[in-house]
């Protein structure tokens, strides 16, 4: 069990941030190994195996595979981020360039002493010279054909989790807003304890917790306890069961129809837990424009209001619009 030790300045100063690194780097793994795969929906696996395969072929991805062993990681691949939810894949791609490449070797070999021999191919890959533009490469590639159609709904995923906690922190404290990040995650005397990780006391210092979404870590929890990652706890993120593809319609009672139309109505009970127009839009296969026009009237009707997060702007029902589509 972890123990986050965590005073007064350590529970102002937490925050949330999003990873793409993280995530391209769990669904690489969920892609290459065997026993990773159970947790990828087998509709995402077949659409995106061809593409994998390719990029096995032609790309250092096979390195990036062979990087991940049991509860560890290369820091170099997932740098920690450092622009909370307004991270991109860009700032981590840029961030993995940078890595010094005596820095990498030492992480690679690492990783290496922590699981069976690879092939000669992968480890050429990870001994030769280059290595860390070779990874960078292989990871912005990946990024391209695996997760960057899909990101625009993984990011809004992680993005409603946020405004969610955030709720819950308002309205139960820290105590409530652990509770429901994961059944392996409480707070007891003073602390943050993460069970079913390795034993460590960590004292956060006044720096506070980094606490980032996830949308491939489930039904794991994973955390960072050493530099050059802030202390971190990354959990699956609420809603990832729309990975799965577009979610259901949300057809709304048939009153509700009659009073506010059909596509309003519609929008108003997808509003369950907090959207952004994109998110919105994608859902409902309705055009961006359209369900900008509807939310527009149903905010000046009191029924919708919204809150940034990030880059985005998030829609969430009133107390009013609550009752309404109950």
């Amino acid at each position: 069990m972890i123990r986050f030790l965590a005073g007064a300045d350590d529970l102002a100063r937490s925050r949330f941030a999003l990873s793409p690194a993280f995530e391209l780097n769990n669904l690489i793994q969920d892609l290459g190994r065997p026993r990773a795969r159970r947790r990828l929906p087998p509709a995402w696996f077949a659409r995106l195996r061809p593409a994998f395969d390719r990029l096995r072929a032609e790309t250092a991805v096979d390195a990036v595979v062979a990087l991940s062993v049991p509860r560890h990681g290369p820091d170099f691949v997932a740098p920690p981020p450092t622009r909370g939810l307004a991270q991109t894949i860009d700032d981590d791609l840029t961030a993995v360039r940078a890595t010094p490449a005596s820095d990498a070797r030492a992480e690679i070999e690492y990783c290496l002493s922590l699981r069976p021999p690879v092939d000669a191919r992968t480890r050429a890959m990870l001994t030769g010279n280059g290595v860390v533009a070779r990874i960078a490469d292989a990871l912005e590639q990946a990024w391209r054909e695996l997760l960057a159609p899909d990101w625009l709904q993984v990011r809004m995923i992680c993005e409603r989790d946020v405004v969610h906690r955030a709720g819950e922190l308002g309205r139960h404290g820290w105590a409530g807003a652990l509770a429901g990040l994961h059944p392996s995650v409480r707070w007891r005397d003073g602390a943050v304890e993460v069970l079913r990780l390795e034993d460590h006391e960590v004292r956060l210092g006044g720096a506070g917790l980094l606490l980032v979404p996830s949308a491939f870590v489930w039904p794991q929890i994973a955390a960072h306890i050493d530099d050059p990652w802030p202390r971190t706890l990354i959990y699956p993120a609420r809603g990832i069961a729309a990975l799965l593809g577009p979610a259901e319609r949300h057809a709304p009672p048939e009153a509700l129809t009659r009073l506010l139309g059909r596509s309003r109505g519609r929008l108003l009970v997808a509003l369950a837990e907090p959207a952004s127009t994109s998110q919105l839009a994608y859902t409902l296969g309705m055009t961006v424009s359209a369900v900008g026009n509807h939310l527009a009237v149903l905010r000046d009707a009191g029924l919708l209001d919204r809150a940034r997060a990030g880059r985005s702007v998030l829609y969430h029902r009133t107390p009013l619009g609550d009752a309404l589509a109950g």
